[in-house]
């Protein structure tokens, strides 16, 4: 019995070391080329079949097709990539997810990789403590890649030889001889096994080394392997459960699209799988229906005939994936700028570190849009004569006021979780600037609110200014005005290419303006113009108009410093 339980526990390790190799090579390679894939997923899809060779080539170099879907739904929230592109994409990550096998088969069951994985280690050392960021990820892939091989080959030399267990033998046979109905159990079991692991990858592992080993014939493997392509999709649905509607329509269309392959390919498993045979005798010279040791490749193709059929099948029925998808999931027509959801970010799911800053930085636009259209509305309290428009107005000023303060909570936490994360040296310095950044637009916030009050203090007080009083309100209104679309058109862009010469330009003149201001209002003081009361309320509103533009030119100030500071390090 002891024996059976350290047997398990140094199964469950080395998948575990399997696994953290694998997150450790996809986490790298992101870091690496983690705003290349972007690029690509944002150019490569205005076609389907550029959108599938687009999402099997960044699965493929990233080994993640659930980091491939993270990226999906970011460039569907923010309009750069139709659901339909979305769908292709998600088909071609389905293909490009299939790499993982090859490289288990060939490499990791063809040939012993632990006697090279620890020199492999050694060459990664001068690269891990390399303050260089991208040598630095260098050495995590290698050390991942090694770790991925290692997990292998522990895993291979725990799992008992199949004949020693005779009950166990009895057990899974007993259960594989009722044709159809075991293969249906077995997808299921597929799928169980890659909810609980939560890994596709790992399951596939797996599933070729109990194969590899005699423990579970061909055709229960590739039951196995159907249920795993389901399995992936579901924990991806369940995730998205608490996220937006775009995000719960990727996962869906990617569960619809895999539900809809496994059951054409039970309808014709046993004539694929007599097909995947005759090419896997032409290749290896032996049958995985009669020999073990043939099975790892023959379901590796099997795996990837499956889901490259299964995509050029189903890529003509885009338009009816998105039908059933829309059908399901209904768009809120009350969501809108002034109810408060997080569009891009969900709290309670963090994805990877380096493409969370992505979606951070989309919701951090939306949130500067926010502050600009809560300005608008001091206007509409000057322009309000009734009484009750004016008190409508105040309560969108104290209910943006209110969303502005908890997009900043919930933002900062979204921001704090992903530097747990691995992060290059670019990426965490952004996230400071992120930080900075969300601060300084609940601050704008607060000022708006602040005026607002002023305002209803005039409207209660009857306190009225005169023309030329109101005149120099409106001129340093239209200034700030300005300085916050400056502002949101540098939010909008990369950091490295924001416009702070426009953005100085609209805080000198604000600055220029409060000025003059001041130097008339205190002349106006020393000549007794108008009372102290008037005149407290007059500076203090052009006071506030001034220090919101502070706010404002901290904001790209914040996105300038943190680009210099990740090139040059100062």
């Amino acid at each position: 019995m002891t024996t059976v339980i350290v047997n398990l526990l140094i199964t469950i390790g080395s998948l575990g070391i399997f696994l953290y190799g694998m997150k450790l090579m996809s986490e790298s390679l992101q870091k690496l080329a983690g705003n290349k894939m972007r690029d690509i997923l944002a150019r490569m899809t205005s076609k389907p079949i550029n959108g599938i060779f687009t999402g099997a080539f960044v699965t493929t170099i990233i080994q993640s097709s659930s980091a491939t879907t993270v990226m999906v739904v970011s460039f569907v929230n923010a309009g750069l990539l139709s659901l339909a592109g979305a769908v292709a994409v998600i088909m071609g990550a389905n293909i490009g997810t299939t790499a993982t096998a090859w490289i288990i088969s060939l490499l990791g069951l063809k040939f012993s990789m632990a006697e090279l994985a620890i020199p492999i280690v050694a060459i990664s050392i001068p690269f891990i403590f390399s303050k260089h960021s991208k040598r630095k990820s260098i050495g995590e892939f290698i050390v991942g890649f090694s770790l991925l091989f290692l997990g292998i080959e522990f895993m291979k030399d725990s799992i008992p030889d199949i004949n020693n267990y005779p009950e166990l033998l009895q057990f899974i046979a007993q259960y594989s001889n009722y044709g159809y109905f075991s293969i249906l159990l077995f997808v299921l079991i597929g799928t169980i096994l890659t909810l609980i692991v939560q890994s596709s990858s790992a399951t596939m592992a797996i599933t070729l080394l109990m194969c590899s080993q005699g423990w579970i014939s061909f055709e229960v493997g590739a039951a196995m392997v159907l249920g795993e392509n389901i399995g992936t999709t579901i924990t991806a649905n369940l995730a998205a459960m608490v996220a937006n509607n775009s995000a719960k329509k990727a996962a869906l269309s990617h569960l619809v699209f895999n539900v809809i392959g496994v059951v054409w390919m039970l309808i014709l498993f046993f004539p694929f799988l007599n097909l995947v045979d005759f090419i896997t005798m032409k290749l290896e010279g032996v049958s995985p229906f009669t020999d073990a040791v043939a099975i790892p490749i023959a379901l590796s193709l099997f795996h990837s005939m499956f889901n490259i059929t299964n995509t050029f099948v189903l890529v003509w029925f885009i338009p009816l994936i998105i039908k059933i998808v829309n059908f399901v999931i209904k768009n809120n027509p009350n969501d809108d700028i002034e109810n408060f959801r997080l569009k891009y970010i969900d709290t309670g799911l963090v994805s990877t570190s380096e493409l969370g800053i992505q979606s951070a930085k989309q919701e951090i636009e939306i949130f500067g849009q926010r502050v600009e259209r809560m300005f608008t509305f001091l206007k509409e309290l000057d322009d309000n004569t009734k009484v009750d428009d004016f008190e409508k107005t105040m309560e969108r000023i104290k209910k943006y006021e209110t969303i502005t303060d908890k997009m900043e909570i919930e933002i900062a936490k979204y921001l704090t979780k992903i530097t747990e994360g691995e992060l290059s040296k670019q990426s965490s310095q952004k996230v400071t600037s992120m930080l900075r950044i969300i601060d300084n637009l609940e601050s704008i916030g607060d000022s708006i609110y602040q005026m607002a009050i002023l305002k209803s203090i005039q409207r209660e007080q009857k306190i009225k200014f005169d023309t030329r009083m109101n005149t120099e309100l409106d001129v340093m209104f239209g200034l700030v005005e300005n300085s916050l679309k400056v502002m949101n058109k540098n939010l909008q862009m990369d950091y490295d290419t924001i416009d702070l010469e426009a953005a100085y330009n609209c805080e000198n003149e604000i600055n220029t303006y409060r000025n003059i201001l001041r130097t008339n209002h205190l002349e106006a003081i020393k000549a007794g113009s108008y009372t102290y009361e008037l005149g407290t309320l007059y500076s203090s509103i052009y006071a506030l108009y001034e220090k919101t533009g502070d706010f404002v030119i901290n904001v790209s100030e914040a996105m300038d410093n943190s680009q210099k500071i990740a090139e040059h390090g100062i």
